[in-house]
């Protein structure tokens, strides 16, 4: 596989129609044809979830989760879906103890007993039936990525390479119908057309019997089966029984924008703790990616990763969110930052003294709704294993369970695990008027990025294709090494860089080519040119503004709205 440059440039999309953003162009116009043909934004998202499955396979599909964001044009109101599913009920701390699994010696990543129920299937069709239109069926919306599987599709190029880096998973032998989402044993090259029929019948069922023809039945006993066969515990009641979540979602307020995401056991909540903190220092006068702005966002972050601590499945666990989200505990947060020294410690705060692959995109209608989602198998294809007939792997999310009984994400039967992934809108603080629906996949990675390409745009004036452009930082503990290390993209300049290595920051620098997949895929749309130093137009404008992220194989795709046509306007 050759080496990628990132030298092109790309405008953002302009458009006054509708609008879909994603990581694959199949995907994206296949979104469009549903709001063409009557749909709105929850019916685009949904059509174009399905069809990500298809031509993404390696990062997203029916047998991971997902998150619904839903913006409501005519009411100004925001409404979240909880689409991740639960351990288990078999699956313990105490069982794997007895199999030989602990916090030292954790369940390896692909294996079954990381499996937890795929929520994404339910999810799809909750968020048609609260959100959608009512002018399609599902049956309808799911067409188009079943015609996609059956007829299929030349396989895009960084896709390719995703697929192939992780065929192995795919290509063993006791993953007896891994071929189903091969060509001859091998990955699909670029360019080489690839048919899933398995997949396509899965997603009949859903269409044909709803929910039930995935979570009973053919589809679940196939699960079921592969789970057992490979040493995993589920139950076809773990199945029968999931249910989606409806959730309200979470946001705090950044100068003026009120910056949405959904609570835990997503880690949403880790961008509105540092967006909550960095209101205490003049970003701007830092200018864009200096040393200085890169440190104090590197310390902010960090310190908002150590308090997710607290992020699990409230269910199980209070979560104190509105501790966490208080502004004079981030205020107390900042005082800990040093200027000049980066931050080397790895303990958590104390709010009550106050008082990871994915795919991402953004779809907004002609009548001003937005959705807001993403769907995950975890890391690339999960743990590779596909049931009998579905053209699916299974995910891996359990893998995010904490194994330590006093930890608030400890694995328990039943339970919700801590979730990296995480859609994003922001409004106006005052009149909840859209500003935009935005996000970035890429695991631990995502709250790193949404702070990033928020701040491109509310503090440094750049249009949502340059917000995604812009170079990114990463930053991770490693248990290993026992520090934290800075990971900085190509195109921040090495004198950052050194000032940066002269303050404690553990670089690592360069990072280029398909490396770059680490500072995770994003997708903007926004509601008129909010972002202009000198705003041209106001608010209410009609026009969309959309980006998509160079580091994917995708596209922004919108069209206008006219008395006799539709014009299409693409990149």
């Amino acid at each position: 596989m050759t080496e990628l440059d990132f030298i092109s440039r790309r405008s953002p999309v302009v458009c006054t129609g509708g609008c879909v953003a994603s990581s694959q162009p199949l995907a994206t116009d296949i979104g469009l044809d549903i709001l063409k043909n009557g749909g709105n934004a929850a019916d685009a998202a949904v059509a174009v979830a399905a069809a990500l499955n298809i031509t993404e396979p390696c990062s997203t599909g029916i047998g991971g989760d997902c998150f619904c964001l839903f913006y409501s044009a005519e009411t100004k109101q925001l409404h979240g879906l909880n689409g991740s599913g639960r351990s288990p009920m078999a699956l313990s701390i105490d069982l794997l103890n007895e199999k030989g699994f602990n916090e030292d010696n954790p369940v390896p990543d692909t294996h079954a007993l990381n499996i937890t129920v795929p929520g994404a299937a339910a999810a799809w069709a909750d968020t048609v039936s609260l959100f959608g239109s009512k002018k399609l069926t599902l049956g309808e919306i799911l067409k188009p990525a079943i015609e996609l599987a059956e007829n299929g599709f030349p396989v895009s190029e960084i896709c390719s390479y995703a697929w192939d880096k992780r065929a192995h998973l795919l290509q063993s032998p006791t993953n007896q119908y891994g071929q189903d989402l091969l060509i001859g044993g091998q990955a699909p090259q670029h360019g080489q057309l690839f048919r899933n029929p398995s997949l396509a019948n899965t997603f009949k069922a859903l269409s044909e019997t709803g929910k039930k023809g995935f979570y009973e039945g053919r589809i679940a006993e196939a699960i079921v089966q592969v789970v057992k066969k490979n040493g995993g515990v589920m139950e076809l009641n773990d199945l029968a029984s999931h249910a989606t979540e409806k959730v309200q979602p979470i946001c705090t307020t950044y100068k003026g924008i009120k910056v949405w995401e959904l609570p835990p056991n997503g880690q949403g909540i880790i961008a509105l703790m540092a967006l909550n903190i960095l209101e205490s220092f003049q970003l701007k006068d830092m200018g864009h990616n200096s040393a200085d702005y890169l440190h104090i966002l590197t310390e902010v972050m960090k310190l908002s990763i150590l308090d997710s601590w607290y992020c699990a499945d409230p269910a199980h666990t209070p979560v104190p969110v509105e501790q966490l989200l208080s502004k004079s505990y981030a205020e107390r947060r900042a005082k800990l930052i040093d200027l000049q020294r980066a931050l080397d410690d790895n303990t958590h705060g104390n709010p009550y003294e106050t008082g990871s692959d994915t795919v991402y995109f953004s779809v907004v209608d002609p009548q001003g709704n937005a959705c807001s989602f993403i769907n995950s198998n975890y890391q690339d294809f999960g743990t590779g294993l596909v049931p009998e007939a579905c053209g699916f792997t299974l995910q891996n999310r359990g893998k995010n369970f904490s194994l330590s009984k006093g930890d608030p994400n400890c694995l328990a039967p039943g339970k919700r695990p801590f979730h990296t992934i995480i859609p994003a809108m922001a409004t106006t603080a005052d009149t909840q008027d859209l500003l935009c629906s935005f996000g970035v996949m890429g695991g631990f990675m995502q709250p790193q990025g949404h702070v990033q390409v928020l701040l491109n745009m509310a503090e440094f004036g750049m249009n949502p294709q340059q917000a995604l452009d812009a170079p990114r930082f990463y930053v991770e503990y490693s248990k290993q090494d026992q520090k934290w290390q800075l990971y900085l993209e190509d195109g921040i300049f090495k004198m950052a860089a050194d000032e940066l290595k002269a303050r404690g920051h553990d670089i690592h620098c360069p990072i280029c080519s398909h490396d770059r997949k680490l500072f995770g895929r994003g997708q903007i749309i926004s509601k008129g040119d909010w972002w202009r130093p000198n705003r041209i137009h106001s608010n209410d404008s009609k026009v969309w503004w959309a980006g998509s992220d160079p580091r994917a194989d995708g596209c922004a795709m919108g069209y206008c709205m006219n008395k006799h046509k539709e014009k299409h306007n693409s990149i």
